[in-house]
């Protein structure tokens, strides 16, 4: 699971790749071109970050014709969300610890003033 999620973050390190995955998450099944429209890329480029996409499971893509369709695969970004999942649950159990304990121990106020 680590080697997959090393290959997540690391497809996903690009801001370029990153909007790349936002517009298909909003957009649905986009074309390259269209993908490439908004940005300063060529389409060799924009091929290059698109494979990283899809070599580290992020989107996959069909051709029909001499078009290339690319769309979010959610199987994908599965070993994403657990690694996130577990560490928000992590963070909640220290803040609840953080709040019972702050809870128990009240500061006097009337001593600082």
């Amino acid at each position: 699971m680590s080697a997959d999620l090393d290959t997540v973050f690391q497809a996903l390190a690009d801001p370029y790749r990153r909007a790349m995955v936002s517009r298909l998450v909003e957009s649905g099944p986009t074309s390259m071109k269209e993908l490439a429209a908004p940005f300063d890329l060529g389409l060799p480029s924009t091929l290059k970050h698109l494979k990283v996409l899809e070599n580290g499971g992020i989107i996959t893509s069909k051709k029909e014709g001499r078009v290339r369709t690319f769309s979010i695969c959610e199987e994908g970004l599965n070993s994403l969300r657990t690694w996130l999942d577990a560490h928000q649950r992590h963070l909640e159990t220290g803040f609840d610890r953080l709040a019972a304990a702050m809870a128990a121990n009240p500061e006097d106020k009337s001593n600082g003033q």
